[in-house]
């Protein structure tokens, strides 16, 4: 993260920063990464002053978008580990990551492709991501109920060749998809 995306904000700078990248996720979303900054700010009840000093380029802002949506993805993990037994976590964290392949591929790869693949914030990502992923994995193989030779990257890039695959098949292939993979998992 960058030193100003660091420092603390305001209340209300932090209200506008998180309204704009909501309102950008949304807007990407129906129309394209070209959607005129403008409307975003307007849509997002802010002035074009305030989106611009927040993300003085559309790329600023569309990594915003991005982290936004990986650390969503990402912050589920330590939630699952405390809800359920280590595999069944790992289980559902994969199928939050499949259902997220499928439902937000289109903007996910426009914003990717915009990210330079070394940049600080490709990285944050990958390794937020692995992180996540490598903790549940962890736990289910300290239970002994994953096998030993996965890795973290192994299996996010199982999860997200299933929900490629999944996105242009039907429900009922994706889940016996989704089961395959699981089932493949274990130890």
């Amino acid at each position: 993260m960058t030193a100003e995306a660091a420092r603390p904000m305001r209340a209300d700078a932090k209200r506008n920063y998180d309204r704009i990248v909501a309102t950008a996720k949304d807007a990407f979303g129906e129309h394209g990464i070209d959607v005129p900054l403008d409307d975003i700010a307007k849509r997002a009840g802010v002035g074009a002053g305030t989106l611009y000093r927040h993300f003085p380029t559309r790329e600023k802002l569309m990594e915003a978008v991005y982290r936004d949506e990986i650390d969503l993805l990402a912050s589920r993990a330590p939630v699952l580990a405390a809800e359920l037994p280590p595999f069944a976590a790992l289980e559902a964290w994969l199928g939050e990551q499949v259902a997220y392949v499928i439902e937000r591929h289109g903007l996910a790869t426009l914003l990717k492709a915009s990210i330079d693949s070394g940049s600080e914030t490709f990285l944050w990502c990958q390794s937020r991501l692995r992180t996540a992923c490598g903790d549940l994995l962890a736990a289910a193989q300290a239970t002994g109920e994953v096998r030993g030779d996965v890795t973290g990257t192994d299996v996010l890039r199982l999860g997200h060749g299933i929900g490629m695959a999944a996105k242009n098949a039907s429900e009922e292939d994706g889940a016996r998809l989704m089961k395959v993979m699981v089932d493949g998992l274990r130890g």
